[in-house]
């Protein structure tokens, strides 16, 4: 018995210092656990954030840019992120996310303490000890690293702690927000809202919850579970997102199951700076903002940053009248195209009229040296020889066409030939009395043709110019629209306005007997009338009067061949000139942005209109009501369903005809020599819309008038586009007569018109305006 006691007390003692041991080393590696904590919290191991950087988590937000309907139309970003409250995420996306990402959620206080024993004991095979919280702390303050075990370690560290004082700031609602607001789901998705929008085109907060369950699926790995290049995989990964909701309760057995028989049902719509809505009217409002922020600083005298800062820009540009007018120039151009080719078929200088081999090489030279590939090799350092041989090897390329992107074989060289035969239109709209652009097309495709038509470019306006001749006329000399004047030929002497030359124009049908009305000589363009006109007047008082207009004349000539539209002139002047006529004389400059607000909503800019008096009421009703004359009877009666003489003609070159309108339009076709531009300026009592249509190069054009013409190449754009705006009837476009002065001194209403002028209005002219 006392062996038996000694032996015990003797094994007791033996195994006492493997005890003292055991919680020696327990001690030594709690400590150790806590040192380490400790450390990482005071930023030994890394920078930590501060109470300020929790408060305010630095994240680049992108700047968005509203229509006047409230709709985006597009951003502005160094990171596609624009951010959501709370309240606009959806339940079941929430829901989503919690069963999926982190049951416990709204259980612990950052740190899953049965979820990470899980992790540790089954090495990970059981899911993830991560919370949403710790994710959040990981997109937010800590950086990637290596795959070292002890740096991965040190990371897992920082993203605890760092989870904790999330905890201890942020409500779980908030958390979950900035989670939302800060996960990069690819395609320059960054955000919910923007991966709401490129996903599934629609506002986070209208997602149906398939959508949902396809966005939180991605939170898993976006770049592996990308539902545009891995449906399949998505989709699987989905449907777990409904056992995991099924099994947290937020579904019933039988919604589960009839939801994971659902397809995808993707509506994937990339927000690239080179996609989307109004991209002509994006790139303008871009160098509109860089010259705002240089001029309007920041409080602390710092710069906006227009990618990061994560501004709201609400703009003039209405979203339906913008997606209406880009669908009437691609549906116009797109048609017109094909007859413009089949012209081309058998000109051997395709696609350039009119020049030498010569000067189709100095045009081909000028595109190369103005392209990225030269510009590339020069900065590689490659000669001017090598470079220009590059042009000449074939190679494989992706090419814009009207049935889609094309892959083929073709030399440089050859692509710029390629591309210099497609046509080109602008398209802008404007409220006359507010000065809104509403409307604002710069070319066929933003991708592949940059260049913006609208406030960019600037081209021979033609007949589109008459009108400033005849208002400058009755504003001087109180004319009527029912005046008659002759069509015989009609001479300017040399020297009179400093032209060194007898100037006498012709008319297009080379007709010059008779007598006619002022305002059938402008629905015809009888170019004798228009040379009488500034005769009287002076070229003087012209450009006086179209300068007071908002157009740069600086270059213009001072002669009296600039009636006939011989100057150039953007598309944007165009259209707020003729407003004026419109909002009875009154100029008023074209508005693109209403207001500016920063990511909080605080006001930094409100537009205040610039306005000025240039007419007189009546002198700008009358011209107005000679203008309407051109779509009673003169090149753009085609509005009217009336006109149709030549069939052949009107399949292949017109589109969307007949359009039938019957309410007051006022408008000007116009065309320049060679028929290397086509316009059309259409006006009723609240928008003024024009319309440019021609090549990058004035030497691409139809060799003829009957395709050549304004009234064939721009009128149909806009007829298409006005007949979308009067289906709409939210659009509130007037069908009315246009406003008439009290007291008209001037006679409008020519009751009496010769039998000669009344058969010459039974036949449409084609224009030529020199």
């Amino acid at each position: 018995m006392a062996a038996t006691k000694k032996k015990q007390q003797k094994t007791k003692t033996s195994k006492r210092p493997y005890i003292i041991g055991f919680w020696t080393l327990f001690g030594i590696g709690f400590l150790a656990v806590v040192l380490i904590f400790l450390m990482a919290g005071w930023g030994a191991f890394g920078k930590m954030p501060n109470f300020e950087e929790l408060e305010n988590p630095e994240t680049n937000l992108a700047t968005e840019i509203f229509s006047s309907d409230g709709e985006t139309l597009g951003k502005y970003y160094s990171e596609n992120r624009t951010p959501i409250k709370y309240e606009d995420l959806p339940d079941h996306l929430v829901e989503a996310l919690v069963a999926t990402e982190d049951e416990r959620f709204y259980k612990h206080a950052g740190i899953d303490a049965k979820g990470t024993i899980r992790a540790a004991v089954y090495l990970g095979t059981r899911g993830g000890a991560s919370t949403i919280t710790q994710q959040l702390s990981k997109l937010l303050f800590t950086e990637q690293v290596s795959n070292n075990p002890f740096a991965r370690i040190l990371q897992k560290v920082k993203e605890w702690i760092i989870a904790t004082r999330l905890e201890r700031q942020y409500t779980k609602e908030e958390i979950i927000t900035m989670y939302f607001n800060k996960y990069d789901f690819v395609y320059q998705a960054v955000g919910i809202r923007s991966a709401s929008k490129i996903y599934f085109g629609k506002e986070a907060k209208n997602l149906n919850i398939e959508e949902s369950a396809v966005l939180v699926a991605m939170l898993k790995n976006a770049a592996l579970y990308n539902p545009v290049r891995r449906p399949e995989l998505v989709k699987q990964r989905r449907n777990q997102v409904f056992v995991q909701m099924y099994k947290n309760g937020y579904l019933s057995e039988q919604e589960k199951d009839s939801l994971q028989k659902l397809p995808l049902n993707l509506d994937f719509s990339p927000e690239g700076h080179d996609e989307g809505m109004a991209t002509y009217f994006r790139v303008y409002l871009q160098g509109f903002m860089k010259d705002w922020i240089e001029k309007n600083p920041k409080p602390d005298d710092t710069e906006y940053s227009l990618y990061r800062d994560g501004l709201k820009i609400y703009t003039s540009i209405d979203s339906k009248m913008q997606q209406y007018a880009e669908t009437a120039v691609e549906r116009h151009i797109s048609h017109l195209q094909k007859e413009f080719d089949r012209q081309n078929e058998k000109n051997r200088t395709a696609p350039f009229r009119d020049l030498n081999q010569e000067q189709i090489n100095n045009i081909v030279k000028s595109a190369m040296r103005r392209s990225v590939r030269w510009r590339e090799m020069k900065e590689q350092g490659k000669s001017e020889e090598t470079i220009l041989a590059s042009f000449d090897k074939e190679t494989k390329m992706r090419v814009f066409s009207w049935d889609g992107i094309k892959d083929t074989i073709m030399t440089p060289k050859d692509s710029i030939f390629y591309y210099k035969g497609f046509l080109q239109a602008g398209l802008m709209s404007m409220t006359p009395q507010t000065g809104e652009v509403k409307a604002w097309v710069g070319g066929t495709n933003f991708k592949h043709f940059k260049y913006d038509h609208v406030k960019q470019g600037k081209r021979q306006v033609g007949s589109t110019f008459k009108p400033f001749v005849y208002a400058t006329a009755i504003d001087q000399l109180k004319l009527s629209p029912c005046d008659i004047m002759p069509k015989n030929r009609f001479t300017i002497e040399a020297g009179k306005y400093g032209n060194a030359k007898d100037w006498s124009p012709s008319n297009a049908n080379g007709k010059y007997e008779g007598m006619i009305s002022l305002k059938n000589a402008l629905a015809q363009s009888v170019n004798t009338v228009t040379a009488r006109l500034i005769d009287r007047t002076g070229p003087g008082p012209v450009i006086d009067l179209i300068k007071k207009l908002g157009v740069d004349t600086e270059n213009f000539s001072e002669g009296p061949a600039i009636a006939l539209g011989t100057e150039d002139m953007s598309l944007f002047e165009m259209v707020s000139a003729y407003s004026t006529f419109v909002n009875e004389g009154v100029y008023v400059k074209p508005v693109i942005v209403n207001r500016i607000e920063d990511k909080n909503g605080t006001v930094l800019y409100q537009h205040v209109p610039e306005t000025r008096d240039v007419l007189n009421k009546e002198a700008a009703y009358v011209t107005v009501n000679i203008l309407e004359g051109v779509t009673q009877y003169g090149s753009g009666v085609r509005l009217r369903g009336t006109y149709a003489k030549d069939f052949a003609h009107y399949k292949r070159g017109v589109t969307g005809y007949p359009y039938d309108f019957k309410n007051p339009i006022a408008g000007k076709t116009g065309t320049t020599q060679n028929q290397s531009d086509g316009w059309f300026m259409g006006m009723v009592p609240n928008l003024v819309t024009g319309v440019w249509v021609g090549a990058e190069d004035r030497a691409v054009h139809f060799p003829s008038l009957t395709y050549g013409q304004g009234a064939t190449m721009a009128l149909p754009i806009w007829g298409m586009y006005m007949k979308d705006l009067y289906a709409d009837e939210e659009l509130d476009v007037s069908k009315g007569n246009f406003p008439k002065p009290d007291n008209l001194s001037i006679q409008v209403d020519c009751e009496e018109y010769n039998e000669e002028n009344q058969s010459e209005t039974d036949s449409i002219p084609d224009e030529l305006d020199f």
